[in-house]
């Protein structure tokens, strides 16, 4: 990946994608706010138990999800290039671990995966939708045995857990050191690890530290996902934790960075 983009190569085209690309950032926040504080509240006070609620509450988000995508695509911000979406929406008890280049990868998965179960942030209770949030997602400020247990309950109902190994945004200067949480929990739970690498354009604009109002120089965002060959904890059994996490996360950065379908 390029440390920086090259020129702009249509300036008022740039400047359309750049407002664009803001006005989506209003949208975004003022969805978050209505849903968050209005539509999934009421929901939440005539589901019960906190699981029928979740079971619900996430296809609606997924749907909310495409609608946002739907809203970019036809403003021609972005494109979506899929391999099999028909399998996304199968998923079932999958940990789903893809690379993270952007903002909007969480929120493009989301859109794909209509049972999605995923970590947050612990520090979002200062955000006025946390507690929909907390209801939903597992959150960090949960001790990590816990957080781990969650997680395993989560895959057990049936869900999908994505998670970033990486833990944070694919920097423009190179790779990251995984981090071993996708194959603690594969190997506590027993279920399948599914490496999904996003690809497509420069996501400048998007990626770490890069300004906030930018926006590729060049071209639309488009994004690629290309599901990789999924990875099995079993093939790993007999193997004590620490190296075999250690291993699994070895399998599974060499996938994500050099991927075999693309």
């Amino acid at each position: 990946m390029q440390s920086e983009p090259p020129p702009v190569s249509n300036r008022l085209l740039y400047i359309y994608r750049v407002c664009g690309k803001a006005l989506s950032y209003v949208l975004f926040g003022l969805g978050t706010f209505f849903f968050g504080a209005a539509i999934f509240p009421v929901m939440r006070l005539f589901l019960h138990p906190k699981n029928r609620f979740q079971r619900y509450a996430r296809p609606v988000l997924s749907a909310i999800m495409r609608v946002f995508v739907f809203i970019l695509r036809g403003a021609g911000l972005l494109e979506m290039d899929v391999d099999d979406p028909a399998a996304y929406r199968r998923f079932s008890s999958k940990i789903v671990a893809p690379n993270h280049p952007s903002l909007l990868d969480v929120a493009l998965l989301f859109s794909l995966i209509p049972n999605a179960d995923c970590i947050v942030r612990g520090n979002l209770r200062r955000n006025i939708v946390y507690g929909v949030i907390s209801q939903l997602y597992i959150t960090t400020s949960l001790d990590p045995r816990e957080l781990a247990r969650a997680c395993v309950a989560s895959l057990n109902q049936g869900n999908c857990l994505i998670i970033f190994p990486e833990g944070t945004r694919t920097p423009r200067s190179g790779e990251l050191t995984l981090k071993r949480g996708v194959a603690r929990i594969a190997l506590l739970s027993g279920c399948g690890v599914i490496p999904v690498h996003i690809g497509g354009t420069d996501k400048y604009g998007l990626g770490k530290h890069d300004p906030l109002f930018s926006y590729n120089p060049r071209e639309k965002y488009v994004y690629r996902f290309r599901m990789q060959p999924e990875i099995s904890p079993a093939k790993y059994a007999g193997i004590e934790n620490p190296l075999a996490a250690r291993r699994l996360t070895a399998e599974l950065k060499e996938i994500l960075f050099h991927p075999v379908n693309t």
